[in-house]
């Protein structure tokens, strides 16, 4: 493997700048996380390689070359509810499920919608009702 230059490292730290959210494409490696996994960036190396927080708890690097990342737009969203985790293309369209959700049930589950309604609301990229494994 050749290692990229000085001027395509700083090319990808400008593209990927720390807290950019991404979705995996594609990763040949065993570890890999599924495809469409999603994360933070939380930096690049001097290999121009992306080190990645991924959702799952995953930290394997994004191999510049190899490995297929893309940025995710802000207004796609991903919601956990009952430790089902759903991924969104459009914040609205989750927030008038999660409006509706809460207009139409009782107790504990017009808790849970609301939960994530305002975290929807309140611009997390992320939004749980506090049940799923990593504790959002």
């Amino acid at each position: 493997m050749r290692f990229p230059n000085k001027e395509t490292v700083e090319m990808v730290r400008r593209q990927y700048p720390r807290g950019t959210r991404v979705a995996l494409v594609r990763m040949e490696d065993v570890q890999a996380p599924p495809e469409g996994t999603r994360g933070t960036v939380i930096g690049v190396d001097d290999t121009a390689s992306v080190m990645v927080s991924w959702d799952n708890g995953s930290g394997l690097n994004v191999v510049y070359g190899e490995d297929i990342i893309r940025k995710l737009k802000d207004d796609e969203v991903t919601t956990i509810c009952y430790g089902t985790r759903r991924d969104w293309t459009s914040r609205k369209e989750a927030e008038q499920f999660f409006l509706e959700g809460t207009m139409a049930c009782e107790g504990s589950e017009k808790d849970r919608y609301a939960t994530i309604l305002c975290k929807l609301v309140s611009g997390d990229m992320v939004c749980s009702d506090g049940e799923d494994s990593n504790g959002r």
